[in-house]
């Protein structure tokens, strides 16, 4: 099966449309049936879940509109909720007081196989950059990391 065209296809048991495709397959954990939700150019399912069965019982119902675009809805839903994840996990983001100024401080993790790493910075309180420097990608963030570094100058972290 070819994931990356538009060709829209709409069987009983394998809906492709909308950059989706579903799939209903043997549920290896019991006797029914699940469906697999398999965004374009992607090699995993983004949502695997149970599947009707027909009116045989034997047999899954087959897929129809309804039940796809809200599959399609659901299985957006997930990665839109994993990306959220991930960007909190990879950006931090606090406010602190120092020389009686507000300063916000960020870490963004940069998660490279190669050279992980993570860019601390600081912004005014009208969101210019005062300073960014490098740091490891495991630096400790917290209100009293951000502050020592803002009161000492934004010099190297240590």
């Amino acid at each position: 099966m070819d994931e990356g065209t538009d060709d829209t296809l709409h069987e009983p048991r394998l809906w492709r449309d909308q950059g989706w495709t579903a799939r209903v397959v043997k549920n290896n954990d019991d006797e029914g049936w699940a469906v697999e939700m398999i965004k374009r150019g992607e090699s995993e399912p983004a949502l695997v879940g149970p599947w009707t069965m027909g009116r045989d019982k034997k047999n899954p119902k087959p897929l129809d509109t309804a039940a796809f675009n809200t599959l399609v809805k659901t299985a957006s839903e997930v990665l839109r909720r994993h990306e959220q994840q991930r960007d909190a996990e990879l950006h931090r983001s606090l406010v602190v007081e120092a020389a009686g100024a507000r300063v916000e401080v960020t870490l963004d993790i940069i998660p490279d196989d190669d050279d992980p790493h993570a860019l601390l910075a600081a912004h005014d309180a009208a969101g210019h950059l005062l300073e960014r420097v490098r740091v490891a990608a495991n630096f400790k963030f917290d209100r009293r990391s951000a502050t020592a570094w803002v009161e000492g100058g934004y010099g190297r972290p240590g």
